[in-house]
């Protein structure tokens, strides 16, 4: 059965400057990983390493795969040598002088599951604290 991670949160800030976290390389090392490119095009792939500890990494595999100027941004996540894709959606909507963005991550049941790393469990926390404190304390400084 597959169960999607959803998060909505409003930031006092307007679309612009959120969609600027979400997709300016500079500004995403400030609140989610140090990627060594990014650019917000359909069909750029892009990786970065992360995981649960210093000795326990993952090379993360990415992909553009739908990008609507400041409303929408989609890519691929998967991970290097195991199976499985998922995906990752940012919707953004202006509400008076806030965005609320909202966060969707699909496609986790596809991952190993004897792998405790991929637990569902996991990507909620890590969403949860990527949305709620480290994009928060970036925009909202």
């Amino acid at each position: 059965m597959s169960t999607p991670i959803i998060i909505e949160r409003v930031f006092e800030s307007p679309i612009s400057k959120v969609w600027s976290a979400l997709t300016n390389r500079d500004e995403m090392k400030n609140w989610y990983f140090d990627l060594a490119e990014f650019k917000p095009e359909i069909g750029f792939k892009f990786q970065f390493v992360g995981g649960p500890s210093p000795d326990k990494q993952y090379k993360h595999l990415c992909e553009v795969t739908e990008v609507l100027h400041e409303k929408k941004l989609i890519y691929s996540w998967k991970y290097d040598r195991y199976s499985g894709e998922s995906f990752v959606k940012f919707e953004l909507s202006q509400i008076e002088n806030s965005t609320l963005l909202k966060l969707t991550h699909t496609g986790i049941e596809t991952f190993p599951k004897d792998n405790k790393d991929f637990d569902f469990k996991n990507f909620n926390e890590g969403w949860n604290f990527i949305i709620h404190t480290s994009l928060k304390k970036y925009l909202e400084i």
